[in-house]
Formats: C-alpha cells, structure tokens, sequence
C-alpha cells in the first residue's frame, strides 16, 4: 500500500516537472524554435486547430522560423492566427510560406520574462508540496485504519519527503537554466 501511494506520488511528481518544461519551452528566450508558434490555435474551417497539424514548421536561422501550410487556401488564416497568438510576432506573407522573424528582446522584456519564469516554476513547487500532502494523508488514513505501525508512517513520510526534494531541486535547476538562457544576449 505504502508503495503504490510513493510510485503514485513521484509518477505526479514527474508529471509536474514535465509539464514545467513544456510550459518554458514555449517561452522566447531570443532563439528561434519551433515550439513556439506549434501550439497556435487556427480557425481551419471553422474548427481549432494547432498549426503543427496544418503546416511545416521549420526554423531558418536563429531569429527566423517559416512556416509552410499544407493547404494554401489556409495562409491567410495561419497568418492571422500567428498576429492574434499574443506573442508580438509580425509574420510576413511570400508566396507559399509565411516567414516569422523574432524580434530582439530587451533588457525590460527579457526581466518580464524571467519574472513569468519564476512564476511558473512556484506553481510547479506548490503543486509538488500539495502532491507531497496528499501523499502523507493517504498514509495517515492507513495509519489510522490500522493498516500500518506508526513506524512504517513516519518512514513513508520521510520518503515522501526525500521524493519532494528531489523534483524541487530539479524545478531549480530548470528555473536556474532558463534564467541563464533568457538573460544571455
């Protein structure tokens, strides 16, 4: 019982800083990539559709991406989606392709970015301290069931414990990265 609430705990764990890096892959931090604009929502005949699944998206040089919808009578909705996406990008039109370029970032919107950054990874620990909790009541409600000895409680928490540690220190090291990289002109 107590193994399956540790296994149950860490695979949310993981999932946590997974989804941590996911959330900071789509930040800019003044290189071109792809997952930037994959995740754009474009109105394709009247349905929501992520732009990875209408288009190549390729990157042409560090400040550069391209994009090359499939369906050419899609460009200017891609187009259109890529304006209104928020992310103060102007794409520009040349035939079959729509060419992103990236901006410069500056020192004000790169500290913007950092704060976002931060932001983001005390949601990931505050979500790994509320998995931790649940964790330790599950073995409580063993304990109190008379399930398991107070002895094999206090030991699961510590484990628990040591699990928590170990992916806020890897939300750290993530942050700390990410930090390094939006900061780097």
């Amino acid at each position: 019982m107590i193994i399956e609430i540790k296994q149950d705990a860490e695979k949310r764990m993981r999932r946590s800083v997974e989804t941590l890096n996911d959330e900071l892959s789509r930040m800019r931090t003044g290189r071109a990539h792809t997952s930037l604009i994959e995740h754009i929502s474009v109105d394709y005949y009247g349905n929501p559709t992520p732009l990875n699944q209408l288009s190549n998206i390729a990157v042409e040089d560090s400040r550069m991406l391209s994009v090359t919808p499939w369906d050419k009578s899609s460009i200017p909705a891609v187009e259109k989606a890529i304006l209104n996406a928020d992310l103060g990008l102007n794409p520009i039109t040349a035939g079959t392709i729509i060419r992103v370029p990236l901006p410069a970032l500056t020192e004000e919107r790169r500290k913007e970015y950092v704060r976002m950054v931060k932001h983001e990874a005390e949601n990931a620990r505050v979500a790994i301290r509320n998995i931790r909790r649940d964790a330790n009541q599950h073995t409580k409600q063993l304990l109190k069931e008379k399930k398991i000895s107070e002895d094999e409680e206090r030991r699961a928490e510590e484990s628990i414990q040591q699990l928590t540690d170990k992916y806020i220190a890897d939300i750290d090291k993530i942050l700390e990265q990410k930090e390094k990289d939006l900061m780097e002109v």
